[in-house]
């Protein structure tokens, strides 16, 4: 049954390489050539450079229709010299009055809350992988890794400057950009490159590029071509080091263990090997600078995932951690280094070997840890090696390889049953089609994993083809996971199941209403055990209706079917557990809502109730609050109640999930971030402070204050040591400083 989906699926893509044919928006050129005089970047464009270069205009409207130009103005011009690649955006206000609307100064700040402009470079011209740059209407930074032809990853962080300035008519961004901090192939003289514009006032989202309104304009695929008078200069020696050096204090009031301090200090390096090709060496990294996971209630049967946000793992990681499908993940780089488990060093070489072949090499080592609990085999030193390379085949489609490696280091079992394997592997094909005009996507794949016992059933089949256009969105996927499958450096929280998912929506635009767009979506799933017979079910079919205040409304409805493999606690809290082999049915409804981001106070609500595990009820209802005195200060606050109604033992459960958030940003480069976060569930209240001091691009300090509270601690009345009483506490200092050789 999967061999014949996976072939069906195969033999349709196929017939499409047809499809993949010249770059849809070929004829939108801009021409950059050599700058004779220096550049100032301060956000005055009245140096020659400026006044002799082409300028893009004419942008395209996007949102909220996408038949017509743009009414909001802006003119975009670029030059180079020996080391640095020079933009300028006038950005023109347009008719409505009023000033910018951003969130602060913070960076990487949510697109949809901020006047902007960004651009997306193509340094490649496959229209596959590249970058983003850009500032909000107050001068915060935003910067990003470009991959799967359109998605941003914005944890990526390098070194280049801009200046905003702010007029009556017009804001105006300057920017410089290194040419040592991007990758792109010697030689080349034709980049993709595409701008974007977003005015809140006026709702209008622009393009200089024509792009559809259900394409994000990130969307390699439909960039324009950057015409180099030259190809642009080698950067030279190219290695950057970033030490590090870091102090701290802990404490452990819970267990009564006295202050303890602590320094470390490491280095991490980067070195080009070619204008494309990029080796990154670490020894002894530390990532405590990382921000504080979002806490969730969780009451799923699955481990939940959560994104990597350390540097390190981040630049062409695509090629490793977006291997396969959001829930078959042969390898995550979370699973490396966290939960106490040093990284001893490590180095990672990716890049371009030329315009067709993208190659990944990374290699890990960890170090033993021996405090692992009593009876516990202490866990050993580890090694992680993973290899990735990439094929382009026509216009934007590739073929990929991965081969992941994690193997414990001298490691002699307590016992006759070993608590961790000597070796686990995993090797997997895919192929991921893309469409030159972006109508259709799609992936097939192949994964098996090798361990020391090997059982059979150890391989992972999967495909999806989808279809979305103005309109329609149509997609497909089937996935078949053995039950011996084994990642343990990877992402895969359900095994031992073939599935079937397909999606059907309808877009409706009424001309010149309030109402932006409408439709309905329906989605269904069902998955099956290893003997065929069905364990699992969802079908929703909800309706999104868009404003054209940019506001969103939906309302759903699902049925749900399970059949549960193993015991589970619908609670998720160690009590009583479930039966295998119980069936479970029920119907739920909810609504969600998000205002229009224009306000300085913006709110967002969503509700959910309905059936339950064991014929139980669930209530959810969750609510978000924000206000800012843009663009210093930022207050954010989050709130989440769930009410379980179960027979006995479990009875009735309640779940309050609470975050407030205070950011203050005194300029775009010192921040203010305060996040409290109290989970009934996980009876757990933690806080967490940090002041960022980005004294100059890519090198800051950071000052971290953090602590965890005992349970109940919050609440008065309770039999603790005292109101607020605090289980353990850290401070930390860290330094960084990015050196260019």
């Amino acid at each position: 049954m999967r061999l014949f989906l996976i072939s069906a699926f195969l033999s349709l893509f196929s017939g499409f390489f047809p499809l993949l044919a010249q770059k849809k928006n070929e004829q939108y050129q801009l021409h950059i050539s050599r700058t004779t005089s220096p550049v100032v970047v301060d956000g005055v464009v009245d140096e020659p450079a400026w006044q002799a270069a082409e300028i893009a205009s004419d942008f395209w409207m996007v949102l909220p229709m996408d038949t017509s130009h743009a009414n909001v103005r802006t003119e975009v011009r670029m030059t180079y010299d020996d080391h640095n690649m020079y933009m300028s955006a006038v950005c023109y206000h347009g008719n409505v009055a009023g000033p910018y609307i951003v969130e602060s100064l913070r960076r990487d700040w949510a697109f949809a809350k901020n006047d902007n402009f960004i651009f997306f470079m193509d340094t490649f011209d496959d229209q596959t992988n590249g970058f983003t740059f850009g500032t909000n209407a107050a001068g915060a930074q935003w910067d990003g890794l470009l991959y799967e032809g359109g998605k941003a990853n914005l944890s990526w962080d390098n070194k280049w400057t801009s200046v905003v300035r702010n007029y009556a008519d017009r804001y105006v961004l300057e920017l410089a950009i290194p040419f040592k901090t991007i990758r792109y192939k010697r030689g080349i003289s034709r980049w993709g490159i595409n701008f974007s514009r977003q005015d809140l006032k006026t709702t209008e989202k622009s393009s200089w590029t024509p792009i559809q309104r259900q394409f994000p304009t990130a969307s390699l695929a439909l960039t324009g071509v950057l015409v180099w008078d030259q190809p642009p200069p080698q950067p030279g020696p190219n290695i950057s080091l970033i030490p590090y050096a870091l102090s701290g204090l802990t404490r452990d009031f819970q267990n009564n263990v006295p202050s303890k301090g602590r320094f470390d200090a490491g280095l991490d390096a980067k070195v080009a090997i070619t204008s494309s090709l990029n080796l990154d060496l670490t020894v002894n990294p530390d990532f405590s600078q990382v921000d504080v996971d979002q806490q969730v209630t969780n009451l799923d049967r699955y481990e939940l995932f959560f994104p990597e946000k350390r540097q390190f793992f981040l630049e062409n990681g695509d090629q490793f951690t977006n291997f396969g499908y959001a829930t078959i993940r042969p390898f995550f780089s979370r699973r490396i280094g966290l939960g106490g488990v040093p990284i001893r060093f490590g180095a990672r070489l990716s890049g371009k070997l030329n315009k067709d072949w993208r190659i990944g090499i990374m290699d890990m080592q960890t170090g033993r840890v021996d405090n692992m609990g009593a009876g516990v085999d202490p866990l050993p030193a580890q090694n992680f090696a993973v290899v990735a390379l990439q094929r382009r085949v026509s216009a934007r489609s590739n073929v990929g390889m991965i081969f992941v490696n994690k193997e414990s280091i001298s490691y002699t079992p307590l016992t006759d049953k070993p608590t961790y394997t000597r070796f686990n592997r995993n090797l997997g094909l895919e192929y991921n089609l893309a469409s030159a005009n972006n109508f259709w996507s799609g992936k097939a794949m192949f994964v098996k994993s090798f361990s020391p016992d090997q059982l059979g059933n150890e391989a992972v089949y999967a495909a999806n083809l989808q279809y979305n256009t103005r309109r329609w969105l149509i997609s497909g996927q089937v996935e078949s996971v053995g039950k011996n499958y084994t990642a343990e450096a990877g992402y895969v929280p359900r095994r031992g199941y073939q599935r079937g998912m397909a999606t059907l929506g309808y877009t409706f635009l009424p001309p010149a209403s309030g109402v932006l767009s409408h439709g309905p979506t329906l989605t269904s799933t069902y998955f099956f055990d290893p003997a065929g017979r069905q364990s699992d079910n969802e079908s929703t079919l909800s309706y999104i209706v868009t404003f054209r205040a940019k506001s969103v409304f939906t309302a759903w409805v699902a049925t749900d079917y399970v059949r549960l493999l193993q015991p589970f606690d619908p609670t998720n809290t160690g009590r009583e557990t479930l039966a295998t082999g119980t069936e479970h049915r029920w119907t739920a409804w909810g609504t969600d809502f998000d205002s229009k981001p224009q306000s300085v106070f913006t709110y967002g609500f969503s509700s959910r109730y309905g059936g339950y595990y064991d014929n139980g009820t669930r209530l959810n209802l969750t609510a978000d609050l924000g206000y800012r005195f843009q663009p210093y200060v930022s207050l954010a606050a989050s709130a989440s109640y769930n009410d379980i109604r179960l027979p006995q033992p479990w009875g009735h459960t309640t779940f309050w999930l609470v975050g407030p958030r205070f950011d203050l940003t005194l300029t775009n480069k010192l921040y203010l971030t305060t996040f409290v976060q109290y989970n009934e569930q996980q009876k757990n209240m933690n806080l967490n402070a940090r002041i960022q001091w980005r004294y100059k691009p890519a090198s800051d300090f950071f000052l971290v204050y953090t602590d965890n509270y005992l349970p109940n601690s919050a609440q008065i009345g309770q039999d603790v040591p005292g109101f607020f009483s605090v289980k353990n506490r850290a401070l930390v200092l860290k330094w960084t400083y990015w050196w260019n050789i």
